[in-house]
């Protein structure tokens, strides 16, 4: 009977090792619809909690399973691939899924209090339902094989997101996601335009299959009509949801009036994903040949991602709302995650891809920051935050230490960033492109080093009389970021050594 009963533990145990990348998708999504049906915000958020924190193991146990044996293909439903939808994982998305499940379950603590304070005591299970299928959504985004599954669930992340923002305080927040509907449905709008441009050159929405039927047509080292219009529309597409520059302008808006917790969870990995997209479709659907010999697509994402890094940094220098600075700070950084796009070589788009890591950590220790001022003095305007670091000085002392990692300070993780960019145009000869890495580096000094002069150099002001240390909840999720902006700017092997491994797996043409 013990053998018996040995066996069967595993043949279990191999069953759900082998259904691993259905799971990522099936937990969330179920304990979506567990929270929906309580009637207690408390216990929605540990449900929300315990789901968000068994994600990061699956993604894990799939980061190993990569590694070890190559990608994986899961069919849904049994029907094979291409005939049927495919979850597929290989070095670069099994990357994407640790990072989006290891930061929402950091954060997610900090949802506790947080969501307390700023949403009514009755929408608090819908809140965390609509968290939990947000990031079904950007998960099923990043794990799916499937063209058109991208597509459906870009529209689950994206609804979920739109009544997440509206549930912000202001006013504003009914805008600004009114704003990011109109903007987010134009992106999906365009998405699938040219995913029907594809299936009509290909006949298959399967995105292995599409490349491989595009190297049969002999596509490989030439741009047919058809595919050059594919391109167009998903790039512009997919560039909105991004919010490239200059398609940014739902973002600041977004980002400052929604609640503190969805603020630190959109910025920290829907960004992220979108940017995954644009990797996958132009390094592994597309002919990587074609795409950047025969178009002037790396001259177009250089420019653009310069007009980001400095345009937007310079509005970020003239903010009097902290969660504006920092939103418009963000498009600066995506600035920086197209560079290593454009640059289309292996020290380039390492830092690309690593910075996708690095500023998640960054921008969540940021808006975490944030977010705990406000559930203190309810205030975000820059000057109500005068001597604020002699109330909370751990704080305000992350908050300093991830704008160092956003400047590119050695021994934090944004140095990672800007030292394979710097390398990556140093490859291709363009010294001057490390000189604007650096002049931009410097814009960021001066808005995070305003911060940092008021906080801690300033005379206390009024608004700050009540300030204290915020609660555990909100200071572990701060110290836990700290700390791995710390390691990660120190210890490479595992951001920088991993994004390194996708880069080649890419440029190699194992993306296809």
């Amino acid at each position: 009977m013990a053998s018996v009963s040995g066996e069967n533990a595993v043949t279990v145990a191999l069953t759900l090792t082998e259904q691993l990348p259905g799971l990522q998708i099936v937990v969330p999504l179920m304990g979506a619809i567990v929270c929906a049906f309580l009637r207690r915000g408390n216990l929605a958020w540990l449900v929300a909690t315990l789901v968000t924190w068994s994600l990061p193991v699956i993604s894990f146990l799939l980061l190993l399973e990569v590694q070890e044996s190559g990608p994986i293909s899961y069919k849904m439903g049994g029907w094979a691939p291409p005939w049927g939808i495919e979850y597929r994982v290989d070095q670069l998305n099994a990357f994407v899924l640790l990072l989006v499940s290891s930061v929402s379950a950091v954060a997610v603590p900090f949802a506790r209090k947080s969501v307390a304070v700023e949403i009514d005591s009755d929408k608090h299970c819908w809140f965390y339902a609509l968290y939990l299928l947000c990031l079904t959504g950007l998960l099923g985004m990043t794990i799916t094989g499937d063209a058109f599954n991208i597509f459906v669930f870009m529209e689950v992340s994206s609804l979920a997101a739109y009544i997440l923002i509206a549930l912000g305080q202001e006013r504003l927040a009914l805008l600004s996601s009114y704003q990011y509907l109109i903007m987010g449905t134009i992106g999906a709008t365009f998405y699938v335009i040219g995913i029907g441009f594809l299936y009509s050159l290909t006949g298959t929405l399967n995105l292995v299959d599409m490349t491989g039927r595009m190297e049969m047509l002999g596509l490989t080292d030439a741009v047919s009509p058809s595919m050059l219009a594919a391109l167009a529309f998903i790039f512009v597409g997919i560039s909105l949801k991004l919010a490239l520059f200059p398609l940014h302008a739902w973002l600041p808006g977004a980002y400052a009036h929604a609640p503190s917790f969805v603020t630190v969870f959109l910025a920290a990995t829907a960004t992220k994903v979108a940017v995954y997209l644009l990797i996958r479709f132009l390094f592994s659907v597309f002919p990587t040949t074609a795409v950047f010999s025969e178009l002037p697509m790396s001259t177009i994402l250089l420019v653009l991602s310069v007009a980001a890094m400095f345009g937007a940094s310079i509005v970020a220098i003239f903010q009097d709302n902290m969660k504006r600075m920092l939103a418009y700070s963000s498009v600066a950084q995506i600035g920086y995650m197209t560079l290593g796009i454009a640059l289309a070589n292996q020290a380039g788009l390492t830092g690309g891809i690593v910075h996708l890591f690095n500023h998640a950590i960054t921008k969540a220790a940021l808006f975490i920051a944030v977010g705990a001022v406000f559930y203190r003095i309810h205030s975000v305007r820059v000057e109500d935050w005068a001597g604020l670091g002699r109330k909370m000085p751990i704080t305000m002392a992350v908050f300093a230490l991830a704008g160092l990692s956003l400047i590119g300070t050695p021994g934090t993780a944004g140095f990672i960033t800007k030292w394979n960019l710097s390398l990556g145009a140093l490859e291709h000869g363009y010294w001057w492109l490390v000189i604007l890495i650096m002049l931009s580096s410097l814009l960021a000094v001066v808005y995070v080093g305003r911060v940092i002069e008021i906080v801690w150099f300033r005379k206390p002001v009024a608004t700050i009389d009540e300030a204290r240390s915020p609660p555990m909840t909100m200071m572990v999720p701060l110290f836990v970021f700290a700390v791995a902006i710390i390691w990660f700017g120190l210890e490479t092997s595992m951001s920088a050594g991993y994004a390194a491994d996708a880069a080649r797996f890419l440029l190699g043409g194992g993306g296809s």
